[in-house]
């Protein structure tokens, strides 16, 4: 009936005066068209229809950031009814607002940044007369977690490190206000003309990589049993699967020892021959365990040759940092219950003499106990 009505209306008045046909014509749609139903949609529909993320671990993100700019002094004479010709009083500029880096251990990954793609700082407030200094610009606070290198992009330069709770480093400084004409008053120069602008802010693209905090790194190739490894001893909840590279983004799981104490452990994704190159995931999440004190390689008890498998990860280590060679190393032969005494005795040959080793089975946790105390006892001996 609406439609039918416009339609209608709209040629009878199509002879009368162009600002009356306005007028009706709005009149007749508001009317005649019935009130329609409410579109609101939920905002579920809106989340289902944005692509999702592969992962929920980010760790590295580019942003662009800039710190404030300080503010410009002020040229003021003082001028009022009791003084006519007043000396200067030009008020400083205020500070630009500084970019600040914070430790916060609730966090475990960059992926509340990786939409802010430009981190713009406040500038300082010019001065004013009667000595009045400008607001400082507010400073920003990047909360990051534990762990996290701040680099320029352009040089590769680390300009911050961050690695305890709450705490705090400038990591752009804002540019610092210019001075009032009331400080280049002289006895010779009473009346100074001049004032100074405020020193510009800091800027441009920068890298904020995160490098896993962790105790012990998992080392070894897709499912060798790390990942079920971690859910049994920790409370993580990794996800398992029999086929390989199920694990694709670090995850971290806190192993409780004797006495209330405990570890952190990581799991990495598997690494495989040719990582170096660009295989598989290549060295990708390998940066993760540059801070791991012992390294813990599971080489399963399945594999054709647990000797060849520990040498191809070490080189592969080693192509990628030839530091990590100095870390403390750990061989656990996994998923042991499928191995008599005669087996392990020979593979316990063929397995470096200088590096301890272990045998254990995540499924009837065989030598997990054992395991721990071999871990928190290699962690707590005093260096060399």
């Amino acid at each position: 009936m609406g439609i039918q009505n416009i339609e209608h209306g709209t040629r009878n008045i199509e002879s009368r005066s162009k600002g009356r046909f306005k007028c009706v014509f709005h009149f007749v749609i508001r009317y005649s068209l019935p009130r329609p139903p409410s579109r609101r949609v939920p905002c579920s529909i809106f989340l289902s229809l944005r692509p999702m993320e592969k992962s929920n671990f980010v760790d590295q993100i580019r942003i662009f950031c800039r710190s404030g700019h300080g503010g410009a002094g002020s040229k003021h004479f003082m001028r009022n009814k009791f003084t006519a010709l007043g000396g200067p009083d030009g008020g400083d500029g205020g500070r630009g607002a500084h970019i600040i880096l914070k430790g916060n251990s609730n966090l475990w990954t960059l992926l509340h940044l990786r939409y802010y793609k430009n981190v713009l700082a406040e500038d300082g407030e010019p001065g004013t007369g009667n000595n009045s200094s400008g607001k400082s610009g507010k400073d920003i606070i990047i909360e990051v977690p534990l762990g996290t290198i701040a680099r320029d992009e352009e040089s590769g330069k680390q300009e911050v490190e961050i690695l305890e709770d709450g705490q705090e480093i400038v990591w752009m400084p804002g540019g610092k206000g210019g001075l009032g004409n009331s400080h280049f008053a002289t006895p010779t120069n009473q009346a100074p003309e001049h004032s100074q602008p405020g020193l510009p802010g800091e800027e441009g693209w920068k890298v904020l990589e995160l490098k896993v905090l962790a105790d012990v790194g998992l080392v070894g190739f897709p499912n060798a049993g790390k990942s079920t490894l971690l859910s049994v001893i920790t409370a993580a909840k990794p996800k398992i699967a029999d086929y390989a590279f199920t694990t694709i983004t670090p995850n971290l799981g806190m192993v409780e020892y004797r006495d209330g104490k405990s570890f952190c452990i990581a799991d990495l994704p598997g690494i495989i021959e040719g990582a170096a190159e660009g295989k598989g995931l290549g060295h990708r999440f390998l940066r993760h365990i540059e801070r791991n004190s012992v390294l813990l390689f599971l080489i399963p008890a399945d594999s054709p040759d647990q000797k060849k498998e520990f040498a191809i990860l070490v080189n592969e280590l080693e192509q990628y940092n030839p530091e990590l060679l100095n870390k403390q190393f750990i061989i656990a032969i996994s998923k042991s219950d499928m191995l008599d005494e005669e087996l392990k005795a020979e593979i316990a040959k063929e397995l470096p003499a200088d590096i301890p080793h272990i045998f254990i089975s995540s499924v009837t946790n065989k030598g997990i106990t054992q395991l721990k105390d071999l871990l928190w006892k290699v962690l707590n001996e005093p260096q060399g």
